[in-house]
């Protein structure tokens, strides 16, 4: 069996039924899966998933502390700025572009460490990497962990119920995810330890970067602001970490075909390009799913890509050492083939009402 088939461990509902065709549980079952799988008391395998949404319930109380405590003008564009720009453009550049395709490559390890530390922690790197490897194998097919064809909390709760790695892999296969891990810094746990705690990341290592990180960001925004700049932003981390989690519903079609002539050139899944992901954190989803290691996504000129922008920046400075870049490819096999196609188009049909209107008189 191939190994991005079973990387993942399947949900109890399974993710195609007999047939091969995509299995679409309740909510009920969905709900079930979620809550089964966040019990660490009864199986301690399940800490990552737990963990991770523990962070996010930790980042609620600075959302309400932010709203009834420190609303003011400038604390809502603060917190706007941080969660819509800063904090997905930083999804974009750490989780996405370096850590799941590895698009561009650091000088050292201090600027892979600078680069991850850039923003509050919130996201455990293995639950997104290793998933999302599955996600492009499996676009829209069943076993594709945030299939949009299966619902909207199907995605939402999709770090839980599907993202996570299987908890009986060989250790051929273990040692498999740790090649798709290394080069992010992350420290793994061997696979004795693995059998014990069902992760890549060690639970010590992931709760110890998580306390310095946080204690680094809150000392950091209150020395700039105070408790109210400090609360504005953890609270707007939390307000990015449950948006997140819409992302691939939405930049899926939310399970439907609403691709666009000229727009979208990916035709093997749903995947569209959305303006707003794109301005804000340069998530021009089908140009990514065309190029999924291009360290650029934004190719045409109105499509705005800060997280390029900084990847270009590092490079200017000698921080990051190579990047790809797959912009000239995009124009000359999609878009310009594209703009020719709708030239001929329009000079067909204008010859054709010309001849028409010449046969009439």
């Amino acid at each position: 069996m191939p190994f991005l088939d079973h990387v993942l461990q399947p949900p109890s509902y399974g993710w195609n039924d007999n047939k091969g065709e995509l299995i679409k549980p309740t909510v009920l079952q969905i709900l079930k899966e979620f809550f089964t799988r966040l019990n660490v008391i009864g199986n301690r395998k399940n800490w990552l998933p737990f963990f991770s949404w523990l962070k996010v319930f930790c980042l609620l109380p600075f959302f309400f502390i932010f709203l009834f405590n420190f609303l003011h003008i400038w604390t809502v564009l603060a917190a706007f700025v941080y969660s819509m720009i800063i904090m997905g453009t930083h999804g974009t550049i750490w989780h996405h572009r370096y850590c799941t395709h590895g698009a561009y490559t650091f000088r050292n390890a201090f600027w892979r460490f600078f680069t991850q530390n850039l923003t509050i922690n919130v996201i455990p790197e293995e639950i997104y990497v290793i998933s999302h490897h599955v996600h492009h194998a499996k676009s829209d097919q069943p076993g594709d962990p945030y299939n949009a064809y299966a619902g909207f909390l199907y995605c939402f709760l999709a770090d839980v119920n599907h993202q996570p790695i299987a908890k009986d892999l060989s250790k051929a296969d273990y040692n498999r995810v740790g090649l798709l891990m290394k080069h992010t810094g992350i420290k793994g746990n061997t696979y004795a330890q693995y059998q014990r705690w069902g992760s890549y990341v060690t639970p010590i290592g992931a709760v110890t970067s998580w306390i310095l990180n946080w204690s680094f960001w809150y000392i950091t925004f209150y020395m700039l602001g105070g408790h109210a700049l400090a609360c504005s932003m953890f609270g707007a981390a939390g307000f990015w970490a449950i948006g997140v989690r819409t992302f691939n519903y939405e930049g899926h079609g939310k399970g439907e075909e609403k691709q666009r002539e000229g727009v979208d050139y990916n035709h093997k899944d749903n995947s569209v390009n959305q303006l707003w992901p794109g301005i804000v954190a340069g998530e021009w989803h089908n140009n990514h799913h065309l190029f999924p290691k291009s360290a650029r996504s934004g190719f045409k000129p109105h499509q705005i890509d800060f997280a390029w922008y900084y990847i270009k920046f590092m490079s200017l400075v000698g921080a990051v050492s190579h990047y790809k870049d797959f912009k000239k490819q995009f124009m000359s096999q999609y878009h310009q083939p594209y703009q020719l196609s709708k030239t001929e188009q329009n000079q067909l049909a204008s010859s054709t009402v010309l001849s028409q209107s010449a046969a009439s008189n």
